[in-house]
């Protein structure tokens, strides 16, 4: 009997827990997460670093537990779009905390420097002011790059159990409610909680994506690199952050070999269907069936094959067409490089320079650009406009071509396009605008702020993509983040988390009426 009121007891606790504010839940994680760099800066003898983030840790703890408690008891009432406040929180507020430690344990730059670079880790964006790696020691690398695999699981779960009920983030092309808003009482029987469907989601999916990272990092070890290079480079590409402790995978120890296991690890980021079932993006076909991965595999393929094309061209005036092997390696510097970006990691190969060294031809950042903007597969940790929405605009575009040939015809819907609502292709053009004025307005404000037309288009697309190693690649000379003003680093920062969150997210939370709901 007392074991039993034991139990009662225990789950009591468990289910206070549970009703706490969302946000505060994200602020406790985040503090015990500082436990980790702490002891890594011990076993290593970064000592600053490792008091830093131990004093930061302890202090984020105890200032959890006593709101903990002064909350306790109290189940508060969260609106419609409550956990999607929180969730924004997360990315705006929550890096003023992970930003203190970094701060104080690196003690050379400013705490606006220092903010913008979490805020560039949580969004997965992976931009840095640090383009020399030898600044940072290698807790404060471990720390960026951990900070950027939490961003990332933060969006595994998020996809499925806050923007999926209220068709954001790209359920708005399948869904049937309008976006922003919960879908119809009807549909809506026998789901859960927002809590229980966040703690379901947590628990089915965090082994995943824990499970995948610890077996890319083991295999990067057996592939030759560093144990700290191969868990940072593993966090990065499960997260599509594209953050490195040695300045990309082009410095690693691991070679082809770690190339060819991270892009096999890419493919998570291409469809929510590698990994999981759980959203209404899910058909009964499987991966064979699925317009994003199959999308995503013509522009891998294709892409490539025509950058190569036109380089094998160019490299008649060079006579260098019959050296086979640099002809290979710079069809997989191309093939590496464009699944990267496709899915907004950011990692250039070892062989990208070979790429467009071999025909003495320069590769335009603009088809880097283009690939990023595209973007992953929807309720991924990709970015960009997503492939289910370039699939919905692509459908609408063949039905209009066929309608001018036959303007009669009655459209037979195939299997694919029966995913889509009936106006999903005007939704997804909606968010395509919206993507458009956003970029416009950016790049207008970042030009406003004195940074020069290309470098502003650049920062804008790579924060609305949350491809950050644009700012290195894209431009004609990487841009130094660090002499940007502070206004303009403030409109980076806005940037990054409008790329993650979306706009039409943005929109919902400016909508007074469903916070009454």
């Amino acid at each position: 009997m007392a074991r039993q009121q034991q139990i009662v007891r225990r789950r009591t606790a468990w289910e206070q827990l549970l009703d706490l504010p969302l946000f505060l839940l994200l602020f406790g994680l985040a503090s015990v997460s500082m436990l980790v760099p702490a002891l890594h800066g011990g076993v290593v003898r970064n000592l600053d670093s490792a008091r830093m983030f131990f004093y930061s840790g302890i202090l984020g703890l105890t200032l959890f537990t006593m709101i903990a408690i002064a909350l306790a008891g109290r189940r508060p009432k969260h609106g419609a779009l409550g956990t999607l406040m929180s969730l924004f929180a997360a990315f705006v507020v929550l890096p003023i905390f992970l930003a203190i430690p970094f701060y104080e344990g690196l003690g050379t730059t400013t705490f606006i420097n220092a903010y913008m670079e979490m805020v560039s880790a949580i969004t997965t964006t992976g931009a840095t002011l640090f383009q020399i790696p030898d600044r940072l020691d290698t807790t404060l690398h471990l720390w960026r790059a951990q900070v950027g695999w939490m961003g990332g699981a933060l969006m595994w779960i998020a996809a499925s159990a806050i923007l999926a009920p209220l068709n954001l983030g790209g359920f708005e092309v399948t869904a049937q409610a309008e976006p922003g808003q919960r879908e119809s009482l009807s549909s809506l029987i026998g789901r859960a909680e927002p809590r229980e469907r966040l703690l379901r989601v947590s628990t089915a999916l965090l082994p995943i994506y824990i499970g995948l990272t610890l077996l890319l990092w083991v295999l990067l070890i057996i592939s030759g690199d560093r144990s700290l290079v191969a868990l940072c480079h593993a966090m990065a590409v499960m997260a599509t952050s594209g953050i490195s402790p040695v300045g990309g995978v082009e410095a690693s120890s691991s070679g082809l070999t770690g190339e060819a296991l991270m892009m096999l690890f890419m493919v998570f980021a291409l469809s929510r269907l590698t990994f999981s079932s759980d959203t209404i993006t899910a058909t009964q076909g499987g991966l064979s069936t699925d317009p994003e991965f199959r999308i995503g595999l013509v522009l891998i393929l294709g892409v490539p094959l025509i950058l190569f094309l036109r380089h094998w061209w160019g490299a008649f005036d060079v006579a260098a067409e019959d050296d086979l092997t640099q002809a290979g390696h710079a069809f997989w510097g191309s093939l590496f490089t464009v699944m990267s970006f496709l899915t907004t990691t950011g990692f250039a190969s070892e062989y990208w320079a070979q790429t467009q060294n071999w025909s003495g031809l320069d590769t335009p950042g603009l088809i880097l650009m283009g690939l990023a903007l595209i973007g992953g597969g929807v309720a991924t940790t990709a970015g960009g406009v997503k492939l289910l929405r370039v699939f919905a605009l692509y459908l609408n575009g063949l039905r209009e071509m066929e309608r001018l040939v036959h303007p009669s015809s009655v459209s037979g819907a195939a299997t694919d396009a029966r995913r889509l609502q009936r106006n999903g292709a005007f939704i997804a053009w909606i968010f395509f605008m919206l993507f458009a004025l956003t970029l416009a307005a950016l790049t207008i404000l970042l030009a406003l702020l004195g940074v020069s037309f290309e470098d502003a288009l650049v920062l804008s697309i790579a924060g609305l993509s949350t491809t950050g190693p644009l700012i290195t690649l894209a431009a004609d000379t990487p841009i130094d983040l660090a002499l940007l003003s502070p206004a303009a680093k403030a409109v980076f920062c806005a940037a990054m988390v409008l790329g993650r969150l979306e706009t039409l997210a943005i929109i919902a939370l400016l909508t007074p009426d469903l916070w009454r709901a």
